[in-house]
């Protein structure tokens, strides 16, 4: 039996088919340009030939359907007929107050996704869009929702409310939710596993650092604060979104440019962040232009770092002991340049950073313990297994062993679990980097 994981964005839809009887991935890919001209595919199956095509998909159905074609082909797939797929995890950004962990799909679940769509109006529709086109292709098998915005439900008031007038919230739902939940989720359990503690017993900071970003405080094994907000805008600057920020600067530019409400949000999502500092949102141009001696480039980085820095102060003081800093995403596992800005000075918090094991630590095939031997505080870097949390609670689901995270037990949390995909793409980069080996953390309990 095979575990579909889709996650449906605007003009795309990836996706990764998950042998669950032998615990290994089978196939990834992504669909992108829905509802332009023309589609790509990109699908890459273990064993196989890479296959990459252009088709026509004008919505997201006919992309779950070359999903499908692509996934029991008979030269690049990796399952004979749709019916060996068990149920179909979908990622889904927000769930507002509705829903506090993962669920089943019916009608009922839909209609009330609908709801929450003013509070996710750029990926909400196509989370929606997805599931729907994936019911009409699949109708036989279950769907489940797994929701960005379900590990932050622990927050208490004093954490998620707004300063506002309290009839926002009541009226209008304004509240922090916070997002990049199932990563977060990953990484906390895995880092109580590699600090030998149980995740009741585990206070860490996890910094999900990719083109967005988001840093939670982790206490006693559950999430109490966390950078984004209401949207995935808070917080961090990202590759083009501002982060915090004073919100007069939003009428005092509108006032003098004459920009729409919709223009101001466009601006802030897509136009701000590190772009609009230096003309770069990929964090490798801007590094390799810092370095090259670009003004603008260099005060992108430093005003990431500074930013990250901050929160991993503001968060240590609300943990009062802090066991771990775990960076993980995209740039979090392979930026020495951001996690030694973003940690640099932290000594007095117990946070100290060996440059040298920061340095060679480029590889998302393992989990690296980077920090100093005689620091007080771990620092992790944990590459992140989003994937991994959607094919567990929708196979659970499914199998109706599910329950709220406290209440449940990951196969990643323990000692003998080996993501098999990585465990073959190591030797390949410890060949490469010999040192990697040295710096690799293994599990304590």
């Amino acid at each position: 039996m095979v575990i579909l994981s889709l996650n449906c964005g605007s003009s795309s839809a990836k996706y990764q088919v998950y042998d669950w009887d032998n615990k290994d991935v089978l196939a990834v890919g992504v669909v992108e340009r829905i509802g332009l001209e023309y589609s790509t595919i990109e699908h890459k199956a273990t064993g196989k030939e890479d296959f990459t095509d252009k088709f026509t998909c004008p919505t997201h159905k006919e992309a779950v359907e070359l999903i499908i074609k692509m996934i029991t082909d008979s030269k690049y797939g990796v399952i004979k007929s749709v019916d060996e797929i068990g149920a179909v995890g979908h990622r889904v950004l927000h769930g507002g107050e509705l829903f506090k962990k993962s669920a089943l799909v019916d009608d009922e679940v839909v209609e009330k996704l609908k709801t929450v769509i003013p509070l996710g109006p750029l990926h909400m529709p196509a989370n929606i869009g997805g599931i729907e086109a994936a019911r009409k292709v699949m109708p036989n098998v279950p769907h489940a929702i797994v929701l960005d915005t379900a590990w932050h439900q622990t927050m208490p008031p004093e954490a998620y409310m707004y300063a506002v007038p309290y009839e926002w919230y009541e009226k209008y739902n304004v509240r922090r939710y916070g997002f990049h939940g199932t990563s977060h989720l990953y990484c906390a359990k895995r880092a109580a596993l590699l600090l030998g503690k149980e995740n009741k017993d585990t206070n860490v900071i996890i910094c999900h650092i990719g083109n967005g970003a988001s840093v939670c405080a982790v206490k006693n094994g559950v999430c109490i604060d966390t950078s984004m907000g209401l949207t995935p805008l808070e917080g961090l600057v990202m590759g083009t979104r501002s982060g915090d920020m004073d919100p007069a600067i939003m009428p005092y530019i509108m006032n003098h440019t004459g920009m729409s409400a919709k223009d101001m949000d466009t601006a802030l999502n897509k136009k701000s962040g590190l772009l609009g500092i230096c003309g770069m949102s990929d964090r490798r141009d801007v590094a390799d232009a810092a370095e090259k001696g670009d003004k603008k480039a260099q005060l992108a980085v430093d005003m990431e770092c500074h930013r990250i820095k901050k929160y991993i102060g503001a968060y240590a003081a609300l943990l009062g002991r802090v066991d771990a800093i775990v960076f993980t995403a995209g740039v979090g596992e392979m930026s020495p340049l951001i996690r030694e800005g973003s940690t640099e000075g932290l000594e007095n918090f117990g946070i100290k950073l060996d440059k040298k094991k920061n340095a060679i630590c480029r590889c998302r095939n393992a989990e690296f313990c980077i920090s100093a031997d005689d620091s007080p505080v771990k620092i992790f870097v944990i590459p992140t297994d989003e994937e991994l949390v959607m094919t567990e609670d929708a196979y659970a689901l499914m199998n109706g062993t599910y329950d709220v995270h406290t209440n449940f037990h990951y196969s990643f949390e323990d000692a003998s679990y080996v993501n098999k995909g990585r465990q073959r793409a190591l030797p390949a980069n410890l060949a490469k980097n010999p040192a990697l080996k040295d710096i690799m953390a293994l599990p304590k309990r």
